[in-house]
């Protein structure tokens, strides 16, 4: 016995699926409804309110969840007409329907334009009342729905802007980054895909005056490849500020996430230190692509892979190389992600690696600034019409 009165207050609570509130002074239009809505109103799928004039129907409102005012136009006090302008004040999202003499084709047109959804005439034709009901809540539900719908999505629009800006905090974006230093320049920046992406660049000084640099790719777009930036940014660069050198930072971080990457997502990642008193550079390389060498005087070079793989893939020792060269006066190392070199144009071609030599070619060994923003400037134009489809990150060093 206890169970099924548990069970029934439970029904009892439980929330129809939508609820009409009837304005009408006439005590009939109440017995209407009752009877033509019964089983609607047995199974729980309707629920009705009434109300007697505008002024009481308002205070039902404020009370309850309505999707549906059905009311008439002769009211006691202020008529339906002036209840329907209140509605479109104060309730937009609830559709209601007009109850009108029939003929008086005036009050119906004055109706529609203060809002009303449909109207009835007097006689009411019940299954004219059943139709008119059914059609005004349905599309009172939709558009319930589609409100609340919107509000998600400007809730997560909302946390994405914020997401963003935690992202973009973590990049170094200050520039000159170190104005009291004048043995460098370095300048760097990053274009998403979407609000949050999965590139990043990273730099800093460490002890013993060496400047450590970092740039990586995550695989995929959006959150996900955000969220396993973040933290391979945080592991490597740990690692860099404990004193380890580049395919140690790597190796480390490639067994942490080896052993926590449930989705399987992997990330390129090219890490280097410069010592900044000798221009000596070692450096190791995850997958990414290798950076380019400006020299005055010289063609572009490219920098000698260290072969190691991307971080996540595979766990195991002696995966990554370190490599070694010297910057010399007025060079530029300049790092960068693919989506760079595989941004596309109308017709579906890549911007390849040889069109960002050619850029960095006319450039020269100047300021990282300028690299950076003549590539990013030539890389725009070249996919004019055309929506970035990954991310870009752009990293340039030059050594004085």
């Amino acid at each position: 016995m206890e169970t099924r009165a548990a069970g029934q207050d439970i029904a009892q609570v439980s929330a129809p699926r939508a609820t009409v509130l009837v304005v009408a002074s006439d005590l009939g239009l109440k017995l209407l409804v009752s009877q033509k809505f019964r089983r609607e109103i047995r199974e729980n799928e309707l629920a009705f309110v009434f109300a007697e004039d505008g002024g009481s129907a308002l205070k039902t409102l404020g009370r309850n969840d309505v999707d549906v005012v059905v009311t008439d136009v002769q009211l006691p006090g202020a008529d339906g007409l002036t209840l329907l302008f209140d509605l479109k004040k104060y309730f937009p999202n609830i559709r209601s329907v007009i109850i009108s003499a029939y003929g008086d084709m005036r009050t119906i047109r004055r109706a529609l334009n203060l809002g009303a959804f449909d109207f009835l005439t007097k006689p009411i034709d019940l299954d004219d009342l059943g139709v008119t009901i059914l059609k005004t809540v349905e599309e009172s539900l939709t558009l319930k729905h589609a409100v609340r719908d919107r509000e998600r999505l400007t809730a997560i629009r909302q946390e994405l802007d914020v997401a963003r800006r935690i992202q973009l905090s973590m990049i170094p974006r200050t520039f000159p980054a170190f104005p009291e230093r004048n043995e460098f320049d370095i300048y760097g920046d990053i274009k998403t895909a979407r609000d949050v992406g999965g590139d990043f660049y990273d730099f800093c000084i460490l002890e013993g005056d060496r400047l450590y640099f970092a740039i990586s790719d995550a695989s995929g777009k959006g959150v996900p490849a955000a969220l396993f930036m973040a933290v391979t940014r945080t592991m490597i660069k740990a690692d860099a500020v404990k004193g380890h050198s580049p395919e140690k930072c790597l190796s480390e971080t490639n067994k942490i996430l080896c052993m926590e990457n449930e989705f399987s997502m992997f990330i390129t990642a090219f890490c280097g230190i410069l010592d900044i008193g000798t221009g000596e550079v070692t450096y190791s390389n995850g997958g990414h692509k290798l950076p380019l060498l400006l020299r005055a005087g010289s063609e572009i070079e490219t920098l000698q892979n260290t072969d190691g793989i991307a971080l996540g893939v595979l766990e195991g020792d002696s995966l990554y190389g370190l490599g070694r060269m010297k910057l010399g006066h007025g060079d530029t190392i300049f790092l960068y992600s693919d989506g760079v070199t595989e941004a596309v144009n109308r017709e579906l071609e890549l911007y390849t690696d040889k069109r960002l030599a050619n850029v960095l070619s006319a450039v020269g060994p100047g300021l990282p600034k300028d690299a950076v923003e003549a590539v990013l400037g030539a890389v725009e134009i070249f996919s004019e019409g055309v929506s970035q489809t990954d991310d870009m990150a752009l990293l340039a060093i030059r050594y004085n």
